[in-house]
């Protein structure tokens, strides 16, 4: 099915031919076209939130370094987004979460998130697996 599915075998555990590399989106940042995608958006949010964008980054380590798998760029941060507490990333700092979880009632408040709420991942995953077209998982 994969063109390269040495990954998938060593997860497996069976016997793979050499160990699988792969790398997570902070290795991205080193790419200079990692670097010229992302100043396509405005922000950081809004970057992660694009799901062409997204998939385009999660593809390029597999083009430029030839990786053994593409791990989808996304960030921790939607999770808790999605709950309900909006952050703002500041460049050279790090994000900012103007409301945080200080006691019970903050948590009641919380709102369980849905697919809907993350659609924009889900629409990255499925461009960035059109895109690879079965070369790597």
């Amino acid at each position: 099915m994969y063109q390269n599915d040495l990954i998938l075998r060593a997860a497996k555990g069976e016997h793979v031919e050499r160990v699988p590399i792969w790398l997570m989106r902070q290795a991205g940042r080193i790419l200079p076209e990692y670097k010229a995608t992302r100043s396509r958006a405005k922000n950081f949010i809004e970057f992660v939130k694009n799901p062409e964008l997204a998939a385009e980054v999660t593809i390029q380590p597999v083009d430029i370094l030839g990786v053994d798998a593409a791990i989808i760029f996304s960030d921790i941060l939607v999770i808790p987004e999605a709950m309900g507490l909006p952050y703002q990333m500041i460049e050279a700092k790090g994000p900012n979460f103007e409301k945080t979880i200080k006691s019970q009632k903050d948590i009641d408040d919380l709102r369980i998130a849905d697919a809907g709420d993350l659609d924009y991942v889900i629409q990255a995953i499925k461009l960035a697996k059109k895109d690879l077209n079965n070369r790597v998982p």
